[in-house]
């Protein structure tokens, strides 16, 4: 009998969510199951693009910021 896995069961088992009995099975799916390997393979690849990804705000909103900055130290001073 094969186990169909989703998405989200690889994506638990790649965040180690996942109980020992099915670790297990997704193992020894994976050994059998070079489609569901490669969905792995996938994900793993997403996982690590995740984390270089930097974000940081535009110009403009870092000059709003330091303007309301500027008027509030004014008009408290």
């Amino acid at each position: 009998m094969t186990i169909l896995f989703t998405p989200e069961d690889l994506l638990r088992y790649l965040y180690k969510e996942t109980s020992p009995a099915m670790n297990a099975a997704i193992e020894a799916a994976l050994e059998e199951d070079w489609t569901l390997r490669e969905k792995l393979e996938v994900l793993k690849a997403s996982a690590r693009n995740l984390d270089k990804i930097m974000e940081s705000p535009r110009t403009e909103v870092i000059m709003n910021i330091l303007q309301y900055a500027r008027e509030t130290v004014t008009a408290t001073a």
